[in-house]
C-alpha cells in the first residue's frame, strides 16, 4: 500500500514538472530568430575582401597566407573574369618567389585562359623571377593558338614555308636566323596580307630583342603600309623589349596616315569637282 502511494506521488511530480516545462518561454510555441541568409551579394563581397587580403599579404611578404586567401577568393565563384585573372596573377607571383615554378606557370596559364586581355605591366614583366616564366607561358599559348588554325590542304608555297621556318627559329630564340628567313619570305612574296604582317611583326620583334630599336621602330612603321589597322595583341603589347618602341612607331604611323589623307584631300580640292556630262572641257 505504501509503495503504491509513493509511486502515485512520483508520477504526479513528473506530470507537474512536464506541465511546467510547457509553460517555459522559448521551449515551444515561441518563434526562433531566422538563420542569416547567404546571398550572392554576401559571397561576392567576401570573395573580393579575400582577394584584397591576399594582395596585402603578398605585398608584406606573407606568401603562404596570400596563397590561402587568394585561393579562397576564387572558390566562391563570384569574382569577375578580370578579378579572377588578378587573383591568379598574385598566386603566380607567390608561387614563383617561393620557388614553385610549375605552380607559377599553371597560374599564369589559367589567368590567360580566363581573361584573354590578361597582361602584366612593363614593370611586372621585367621581374627577374617570374618575368621569364610569364613570357614563356605567353609564347606557348600564342604558338598553340596559331597551331589550331586550319591547315591548308595543299603544300605550302616557298614563301610560306620560309615564313614557317622563320617562326620556328624565332620560337627557339635564334633571332638573327629567324630574321633572315622572315625577310627572305617577304622577298619571295607572301600570298596574304596576314602572312606579310606576321613576318614583318616578328622581324620587328627580333630587332628589338637585339637592342636595335631604331630599326625595330622603322619595321613597325612599315607594317601600317600593309595594314593601316594593325595593332599588337594584348599578350604581345606588354613585352618590355618593344612596348615603348611600338607605341612610338604606332603614333608616328598614324601621324603619317593623317598627313597623307590631308594632302590627298587638298589635292582633290585643288582639282575641283569632276566635269558633268555635257560640260565643255
Amino acid at each position: 500500500m505504501k509503495k503504491a502511494i509513493a509511486h502515485r506521488f512520483v508520477l504526479a511530480a513528473v506530470l507537474l514538472a512536464a506541465a511546467g516545462c510547457q509553460n517555459l518561454p522559448g521551449i515551444e510555441g515561441q518563434q526562433q530568430p531566422a538563420a542569416p541568409q547567404i546571398t550572392e551579394s554576401v559571397l561576392r563581397d567576401r570573395a573580393q575582401q579575400q582577394l584584397a587580403d591576399g594582395v596585402k599579404q603578398y605585398d608584406t611578404g606573407d606568401y603562404d597566407n596570400a596563397v590561402k586567401s587568394l585561393q579562397a577568393s576564387l572558390e566562391h565563384g563570384m569574382l569577375s573574369k578580370a578579378e579572377q585573372a588578378r587573383a591568379r596573377k598574385y598566386l603566380a607571383f607567390s608561387h614563383c618567389v617561393s620557388g614553385r615554378e610549375i605552380l607559377c606557370r599553371d597560374e599564369f596559364r589559367k589567368a590567360f585562359e580566363i581573361y584573354p586581355d590578361f597582361a602584366l605591366t612593363a614593370a611586372e614583366d621585367g621581374h627577374p623571377i617570374w618575368g621569364p616564366v610569364y613570357r614563356s607561358v605567353r609564347t606557348q599559348l600564342i604558338s598553340e593558338r596559331e597551331a589550331q588554325q586550319p591547315k591548308p590542304l595543299i603544300p605550302l608555297g616557298k614563301a610560306e614555308q620560309m615564313l614557317q621556318d622563320g617562326m620556328v627559329k624565332y620560337d627557339a630564340g635564334e633571332f638573327p636566323a629567324a630574321r633572315t628567313q622572315l625577310e627572305a619570305a617577304l622577298k619571295e612574296g607572301l600570298s596574304t596580307r596576314e602572312n606579310k604582317v606576321r613576318a614583318m611583326k616578328n622581324i620587328a620583334f627580333t630587332l628589338c630583342l637585339e637592342g636595335k630599336y631604331r630599326d625595330c621602330r622603322a619595321e613597325f612603321i612599315k607594317i601600317y603600309e600593309v595594314d593601316p589597322d594593325f595593332d599588337l595583341a594584348p599578350a604581345e603589347a606588354g613585352h618590355p623589349s618593344w612596348t615603348k618602341t611600338f607605341a612610338a612607331a604606332k603614333a608616328h604611323a598614324h601621324q603619317l596616315m593623317r598627313e597623307k589623307a590631308e594632302r590627298e584631300a587638298h589635292e582633290n580640292k585643288a582639282k575641283g569637282p569632276p566635269p558633268t556630262a555635257g560640260t565643255k572641257q
